[in-house]
């Protein structure tokens, strides 16, 4: 959205596919359902990411949709840009204030709590390691965070958790997860790599205020097929009923 900025050049294959990663669009937004594996940005824009695909909808002035949030490389599902610089100061309060209500899920592995839905609420603090800046649950020094839970599937070996972070702090679900025993499978940070073909966290579900209406929005991104896939090899049954029912 700065003006006169020069617009680089995408190949029409990458417009092709952000363009159909759009949930929803209007002359303030747009939602995307971002893949696992996609960078929501990387720095200096030099490599694929959602950010440097958004120059698709660039106008000849050089403005641009900006990301008012963000979501792991790893991770799948909804996130929102807005399309002028009002909307996306909009939009960024409200995740800064905490007034948009996120629904991920995941499938896990390890230890899983009792009862059938509690809180998470260790602090999460930054750290320097010998092998860069890492991200860890810390009551001492950490930034509060809370992310409430739900178990919605399980088997005698894994669990379907559906989370709902009221915080939004760096790695939160994957940190507080680890932190509770049971890390999400494929998470080469603070789980097993090996034990998923990718991080298996999934944004289904935004509620938030329209920037421009002020209508009260609810945007969701279908779980992916891996995902539904490996919560069948699993046998993981659930409230989806049949979706995660082996077969």
């Amino acid at each position: 959205m700065t003006r006169n900025r020069p617009i680089p050049h995408l190949p029409d294959e990458d417009k092709a596919s952000i363009r159909s990663l759009i949930l929803y669009e209007d002359e303030a937004m747009l939602a995307f359902n971002k893949p696992s594996g996609l960078p929501s940005q990387v720095r200096g824009n030099k490599a694929t990411n959602l950010d440097h695909l958004l120059w698709t909808f660039a106008k000849s002035n050089g403005k641009r949709p900006r990301l008012v949030h963000r979501l792991d490389a790893g991770t799948s599902g909804v996130i929102i840009a807005g399309k002028t610089k009002p909307a996306a100061a909009a939009l960024a309060k409200q995740f800064e204030r905490g007034d948009i209500q996120k629904t991920y899920v995941a499938l896990v592995e390890g230890e899983i709590p009792s009862g059938e839905r509690g809180v998470f609420s260790k602090p999460i603090a930054r750290i320097e390691t010998d092998r860069g800046t890492k991200m860890v649950a810390q009551k001492q020094f950490g930034k509060h965070a809370r992310t409430r839970w739900a178990l919605t599937g399980r088997s005698e070996t894994h669990t379907m958790f559906t989370l709902f972070p009221e915080t939004g702090r760096t790695h939160q679900i994957r940190l507080h997860l680890a932190d509770a025993g049971c890390p999400i499978m494929g998470d080469r940070l603070y789980g097993d790599a090996s034990s998923a073909p990718r991080l298996m966290l999934h944004a289904e579900g935004l509620s938030f205020t329209h920037p421009v209406t002020s209508e009260m929005m609810r945007i969701n991104a279908q779980i992916p097929e891996d995902f539904v896939a490996l919560a069948r090899s699993l046998k993981l049954a659930n409230e989806y009923g049949e979706l995660f029912q082996n077969k």
